[in-house]
């Protein structure tokens, strides 16, 4: 009987893990209705294309090693390296305001290139949904920085490893949620 109780309480998702996919969830769907918008809108008439700026490329690879950084930094975490997880969350912090500052070159680029954010075509789509995925990245850097924060503090000997697996995991959603997204618009542009 005791077996069968610990069992079940160990198959039980964290609280935090399971709001976490609740809201990845609501932002899979949201992503999904707007590209889903955007093919509808592209059979229109009137529909113009943008070209993708090169700048978007490098934006790429930036989430895609800040995803490398992020997963070390919580190998680290949980092995008690603190040294280590700190600066690996440090590297993904960074890394992340370089993929946001990216991203506004790329719209500066695409605004220099006389796509606005006015009329019908895939600017408009463009500009929405990689500036709703550029809030997102911006979002787990405030998560990476209160995590980064929370690792000077004296009680860490005794801190959980399941808030920096949350962030650890919202950032890989973030990062293939980018990934989507750009070989979505290469494909449809």
């Amino acid at each position: 009987m005791n077996q069968a109780v610990s069992t079940q309480s160990r198959n039980k998702i964290h609280p935090h893990k399971f709001t976490l996919w609740v809201a990845i969830a609501s932002i899979v769907m949201m992503f999904a209705g707007l590209t889903s918008a955007y093919i509808v809108k592209g059979s229109l008439p009137g529909w113009t294309k943008v070209t993708m700026p090169v700048v978007f490329y490098y934006s790429t690879a930036v989430m895609l090693i800040s995803s490398l950084t992020i997963q070390s930094g919580l190998k680290a975490f949980k092995e008690r390296n603190m040294k280590q997880y700190r600066n690996l969350s440090t590297a993904t912090i960074i890394l992340g305001i370089i993929f946001i500052l990216l991203q506004i070159w790329g719209f500066a680029q695409l605004y220099n290139s006389g796509v606005l954010m006015e009329g019908s075509g895939a600017g408009v789509f463009l500009y929405i949904i990689f500036g709703l995925h550029a809030i997102h990245v911006l979002g787990g850097i405030v998560a990476l920085l209160i995590m980064f924060f929370r690792a000077y503090s004296k009680r860490i000997r005794n801190y959980s490893s399941v808030p920096v697996e949350v962030a650890a995991t919202y950032w890989h959603f973030v990062d293939l949620l980018w990934i989507y997204l750009f070989v979505f618009f290469l494909l449809n542009i």
